[in-house]
């Protein structure tokens, strides 16, 4: 089935700030979209691992928010296969009804692997339609980087507008028994975030409560680039790139574990970021970043690098 719809509703969860929900969970919509289409298919995510041995793994996500969800929001998920080699691709484009009208909220591209188990229990050969999507271990793999006797947090942070954070990987965060799933890079994404704006100065909490301002994300995208597993340690780096007329600013966000004295980059992404002003219990408006926010983002306000540790 190369294009299947279905109906979601965002997960209250998401609804963090008034009743907007946050782009983890749009993203969270998006795979949900992503697992129908492949149940509508045929081929659903349990059954091809207690069958087949298949993993199924997200391994690319790139997300653009054109339209705010509400937590009471009933979405319309379409999701279309695209041709091409390596992974399975699809475009999921997620729509909502304003005043009346049927609006464009989300459109995201999305790669799928299918990851043999490594556990060696007996399973049935692929199905020959997912054969061709079908990996021994996901990603193609970064040059490592030569540690020696440097703190990894330092030496991913020396000389750049970035901050970096180091935390053992939860078995919540992860998936068929021992590897970090795309959610959990999400929430990374979304803890990096979070760690760096307090890290400024200007934490989301301090400006909610100074200013009324809420950030806000209209484009996310993660890649895997190789497998952390659980309990790894994962060092998340993130690193300011570019701020747009003090309106957005997007920066990257590289992860790694360490492997015998050297940091394997697992994932990679990017991230841009606004702040907007709660006008209502409804309605909210993008603002331009004032001098205190601009000179957080860019490094003039302080040190150009961060770190944390949990």
């Amino acid at each position: 089935m190369t294009t299947t719809t279905v109906s979601l509703r965002p997960r209250y969860e998401g609804s963090n700030i008034c009743t907007w929900i946050g782009f983890k969970h749009v993203n969270y919509m998006v795979e949900e979209a992503v697992l129908d289409h492949l149940r509508q298919s045929g081929f659903p995510a349990g059954q091809l691992y207690e069958r087949f041995g298949l993993c199924t793994d997200i391994t690319d996500l790139d997300t653009k928010i054109l339209t705010a969800f509400h937590i009471d929001d009933l979405a319309l998920a379409t999701v279309r296969r695209v041709d091409g080699e390596g992974p399975l691709k699809l475009v999921v484009e997620l729509t909502v009804e304003r005043d009346g009208k049927t609006v464009k909220a989300v459109k995201s591209k999305v790669s799928v692997s299918f990851r043999l188990d490594p556990h060696g229990f007996d399973a049935e050969p692929a199905p020959a339609e997912l054969a061709p999507h079908v990996v021994g271990s996901i990603g193609a793999g970064a040059e490592p980087v030569v540690v020696g006797d440097a703190d990894p947090l330092d030496l991913l942070t020396a000389g750049r507008n970035a901050f970096a954070w180091a935390w053992r990987m939860p078995y919540f965060y992860c998936h068929f028994t021992e590897r970090v799933q795309m959610s959990g890079y999400l929430r990374q994404m979304e803890e990096i975030l979070d760690l760096f704006v307090e890290d400024r100065g200007v934490s989301i909490k301090k400006l909610l409560d100074e200013q009324n301002w809420i950030p806000v994300v209209p484009h996310s995208r993660i890649t895997f680039t190789d497998e952390a597993k659980m309990e790894e340690t994962l060092y998340t780096v993130f690193t300011v790139e570019e701020v747009f007329k003090r309106f957005t600013f997007t920066a990257r966000m590289d992860c790694y574990v360490l492997r015998d004295g050297l940091l394997v980059q697992t994932a990679t992404g990017r991230i841009t970021h606004g702040w907007a002003v709660i006008e209502n219990r409804k309605d909210w408006s993008l603002v331009n970043f004032d001098d205190r926010l601009t000179d957080a983002i860019t490094g003039k306000a302080g040190s150009l690098s961060g770190r944390g540790v949990s």
